[in-house]
């Protein structure tokens, strides 16, 4: 009998093998290490409800939060559904992070019981790359539907929860979702010439099942969707931008 201690990813497999049987889980990686190292599944469960809101309520942070939403859903390269409260979306913006118009089909919903039915919907549906949508508020038994329904497919679900005026934090609530992520925008890299360099996020998983939360600095979707280390970032040691853990509701 060896007596070799095993490693942390054999250990999460162990985990994972328990928990879902024989089955992989299909896992979308973002592609960087830091990232996708600290990430239970090695990326992004497929099969599973993610949420995302913004570190704040101005328009910077909204707009980085949904930015990292629509970059999720470029690269599962499928049709997305995306299902709106009000029709504030830049479908532009969508296109830049990889998010072709061509590729999305919208919905308006009257309310949150209506659009996280569409939502659910979509992911029986089973042909899909992923659905979004954005709730006010949420039942942690709509969650639970939300995660049942994307469990055994391919179609990942990417809930946005928006930090209320009053400062309520969203994440504090109780919540089914695999993964809980709070984005910011962040200072660009200065570039040698006149103008603004490529956009870069705050990136803080607040949550995660079988790990533990981080954050760290990136810069934003490109036209693939692909998330990147800024330059200075590249050769950092890893352990100098590694946030302690801390706990999380």
């Amino acid at each position: 009998m060896s007596d070799a201690v095993p490693t942390v990813a054999e250990l999460r497999a162990t985990l994972r093998t328990i928990e879902g049987g024989v089955r992989e889980r299909p896992v979308l990686p973002f592609g960087i290490e830091s990232l996708d190292g600290r990430l239970a599944d090695g990326g992004l469960r497929l099969d599973a409800l993610h949420e995302v809101s913004s570190r704040g309520a101005g328009w910077g942070d909204d707009a980085a939060a949904v930015l990292f939403a629509a970059g999720v859903a470029a690269r599962t390269r499928r049709n997305v559904l995306w299902v709106v409260r009000s029709r504030d979306l830049f479908a532009p913006g969508l296109y830049q992070a990889g998010l072709a118009p061509s590729c999305v089909v919208f919905a308006e919903a009257r309310d949150d019981a209506e659009l996280l039915a569409l939502l659910e919907e979509g992911l029986r549906h089973r042909g899909l790359g992923a659905v979004v949508g954005e709730a006010k508020r949420m039942q942690m038994a709509q969650a639970r539907r939300l995660q049942l329904a994307a469990e055994g497919g391919g179609t990942v679900a990417l809930l946005l929860r928006r930090p209320s005026r009053s400062g309520t934090d969203p994440l504090d609530a109780s919540s089914a979702a695999v993964t809980r992520w709070r984005v910011a925008h962040a200072p660009s890299a200065p570039v040698p010439w006149e103008g603004l360099g490529r956009a870069c996020w705050h990136v803080e998983c607040v949550r995660q099942r079988g790990g533990d939360p981080f954050e760290l600095v990136v810069e934003g979707s490109d036209e693939a969707g692909r998330l990147a280390l800024p330059a200075q970032l590249v050769d950092r040691p890893a352990a100098a931008d590694r946030a302690p853990a801390r706990a999380v509701g």
